[in-house]
């Protein structure tokens, strides 16, 4: 079990990416919501097959990843990713804390073995010392797709030279299409990575902040950006007319 107290640390790394890989949906959405209060954007899998796929197409600074997990144990995760080159750092959670249980965690590939239960104070800790330790080109703090820049730092979006005025949820879907631009973005991934849906709640929400993103990035301007690709999803490109 997680600690109901959050305490971070007052010198958090600014803006780590981080994969939580967990399958108890109580204990990842605490993971998840601890971690975006101190300031990191944290991605959820939910399962092995899952976490491994998005370690391996994603950048992310570190990856937590609980050892016991449906479909492709943690162990397996790693050694896999580390098969393939991946070397984004790894810190085990796992209820099993004995030495011999450590020893073997890391000798797969993990960095880090923290075991359960634990304070979110020393997680925090330990994925920011593996961060640094890591190094390595830093993530992205701005986009630009022809005249439209969007600064993740400072939350400012301009087109033009002009500043719009995006709401958070618009911001963070904004910010997801133009880190994929030029990219076919399906409803699937910005329900999972904009909304933190892992199912398709059967509503319209993502037309409606699109089309009103859409107003407010396109319209008065002399060619659009963001485009409905029709049974596909969404892009953001320059050039298409």
């Amino acid at each position: 079990m997680v600690p109901e107290t959050i305490k971070p640390s007052s010198e958090s790394e600014p803006n780590m990416r981080l994969l939580i890989i967990e399958d108890d949906r109580e204990s990842a959405d605490y993971l998840v919501k601890a971690f975006r209060e101190v300031g990191h954007v944290a991605d959820l899998a939910s399962d092995g097959e899952e976490g491994l796929a998005l370690a391996d197409s994603g950048d992310y600074d570190v990856l937590v990843i609980d050892r016991m997990l449906p479909k492709r144990d943690g162990l397996s995760v790693i050694g896999t990713l580390r098969d393939k080159g991946n070397r984004t750092p790894a810190l085990i959670l796992s209820a099993l804390g004995q030495v011999d249980d450590r020893i073997k965690g890391l000798r797969a590939g993990g960095d880090d073995y923290l075991p359960k239960p634990y304070a979110f104070a020393e997680l925090l800790a330990r994925v920011e010392v593996l961060s640094r330790r890591h190094g390595g080109p830093a993530e992205e703090t701005s986009y630009r797709v022809g005249d439209l820049e969007l600064d993740r730092l400072s939350h400012r979006v301009t087109r033009g030279g002009e500043e719009l005025t995006l709401q958070p949820r618009e911001f963070r879907l904004l910010e997801y299409l133009m880190k994929h631009a030029g990219q076919v973005v399906t409803r699937t991934m910005l329900l999972e990575n904009v909304w933190d849906y892992h199912f398709d709640p059967q509503t319209n929400v993502i037309d409606v902040h699109i089309s009103r993103l859409r107003a407010k990035i396109d319209k008065g301007f002399d060619r659009p950006l963001l485009h409905t690709i029709r049974g596909a999803g969404y892009m953001i490109r320059d050039g298409i007319r």
